[in-house]
């Protein structure tokens, strides 16, 4: 779960790169429930991995939840969010 959960942060955050582009902004509003996915599944990676094996999984969730942040802010600065 933790490498699934990690693999799906850094491909939101290439998403994330991509949907900071002007005119691109749009994709935002796709992006951040595709990360709350991922964070999810970080969060359930955290829950059933024994302590010395949630490096992955918390890496994971902290990506999802940066990408999640920043794309909530670059709606508010774009107008996306009325």
């Amino acid at each position: 779960m933790g490498l699934i959960s990690l693999l799906w942060g850094i491909f939101a955050m290439l998403w994330m790169i991509l949907a900071l582009i002007p005119l691109l902004g749009w994709g935002n509003w796709f992006l951040i429930p595709f990360a709350a996915v991922g964070a999810i599944i970080g969060a359930v990676g955290i829950a059933l991995t024994s302590r010395e094996k949630r490096g992955r999984a918390k890496a994971g969730l902290v990506l999802n939840g940066l990408v999640i942040v920043v794309a909530i802010v670059r709606l508010g600065i774009g107008g996306g969010v009325i």
